[in-house]
């Protein structure tokens, strides 16, 4: 009579025959739901059949639970270097995720990107610790690219930026998501980094600033949400002392978070179309011009349906002389207003003036 671990082995080489018989096409489909590309490869145990077939795997995804040990960044290197050799270089890479812990070596993510360009790469997701000075000119002229998110952060040097290219052609591209990049003037003297993106559709900036101080336009009319997030409590700066000003006439999303605001400069645009707004500050750190720079985002703000902020944020609005006794513009089409508790509490008074002028507004106390 067979053991019962004899019958089980008998039975995973059944299956893998079974899967050994299905097409190509239909095994790299199934590869493709595995976490890791490193999981990928290793199926090439179990037969033959299979010792090949992930070097035509269209995406490449590294993950930080994939190296537990204390060499992981020379074995991260390897690795890569081995998938990047080995690849099958006939097949296009649909996208390549990297979301590393470890320090990430600067040639190598040059290697990666001209390779990834080079076969019609889609989707590029990066988010590791890195002291590169700026990325390859081809990743910022790619046909095929539609999703790009380089979030990037300096080993040591927290204030660290990489310059952003004013040169840009990525005619598919529709999401965009920045970290620790900095902008410059243009030829014309302008900050305007993403006009020459025809399709974008999203853009989040994290602990991003302009060079000079000077301010930066967002001009776009396919985008629909934006994102602008700072961590840093630094005194205005050559980097982050900055307004923006917006040409969005399509934006139906706006969120802002961090421990600063950024101005809000002269608009070029009422938000016809926004419907939802979120402000959150980390901290009740502010300068004396804080509290009049949120109100005047609020103004410019004023059109959307639904509006999420945390009691450090109406706690600050608060501190607007004469609030109270003055009235916001709009806040006419208010259905929602969301509250999220910390420790400070909500100013008396506040909530009844967000919702004056929208008295059947919905709203919701999180966290009490």
């Amino acid at each position: 009579m067979k053991s019962c671990r004899t019958r089980n082995t008998e039975d995973e080489e059944k299956n893998a025959d079974r899967l050994s018989d299905l097409p190509d096409c239909v095994i790299l489909h199934i590869l493709s739901f595995l976490d890791t590309t490193k999981d990928a490869i290793q199926t090439c145990i179990l037969s033959k059949r299979w010792t090949n077939i992930w070097k035509r795997l269209p995406n490449l995804i590294l993950a930080s639970s994939q190296f537990k040990t204390v060499n992981c960044l020379a074995l991260t290197n390897k690795f890569l270097s081995h998938v990047l050799s080995r690849r099958d270089s006939s097949t296009s890479l649909h996208h390549i995720i990297i979301h590393r812990q470890v320090i990430m070596d600067p040639r190598l993510i040059e290697t990666i990107v001209e390779y990834a360009v080079t076969h019609n790469v889609q989707l590029l997701e990066f988010k590791f610790k890195c002291d590169i000075q700026s990325f390859p000119p081809c990743l910022f002229s790619s046909h095929t690219l539609t999703s790009l998110q380089l979030l990037v952060a300096h080993p040591t040097r927290y204030m660290h930026r990489i310059l952003f290219p004013n040169s840009l052609h990525l005619p598919a591209l529709t999401i965009l998501a920045l970290q620790s990049f900095y902008f410059s003037v243009d030829n014309d003297g302008h900050v305007e980094p993403f006009s020459a993106l025809k399709r974008l559709k999203s853009l989040i900036l994290y602990e991003c600033g302009v060079m000079g101080a000077q301010n930066l336009c967002i001009s776009s009319t396919t985008l629909v949400r934006l994102r602008v997030s700072s961590h840093l409590l630094v005194r205005p700066s050559t980097y982050f002392g900055f307004g923006i000003v917006l040409s969005t006439p399509s934006l139906r999303e706006f969120h802002l978070k961090g421990l600063t605001l950024p101005k809000l400069c002269e608009s070029k645009s009422n938000l016809p179309n926004i419907t939802h707004v979120s402000i959150n500050f980390m901290s009740l750190y502010h300068s004396v011009e804080t509290p009049l720079v949120l109100h005047k985002w609020l103004v410019e703000l004023a059109n959307t349906q639904s509006l999420s902020v945390n009691s450090p944020t109406l706690k600050i609005l608060s501190l607007v002389p004469d609030l109270l006794k003055s009235e916001l513009p709009s806040l006419d089409n208010l259905k929602s207003l969301k509250v999220e508790m910390s420790r400070i509490s909500i100013p008396d008074g506040i909530v009844n003036f967000l919702c004056r002028k929208s008295r059947s507004a919905k709203v919701d106390i999180i966290g009490v």
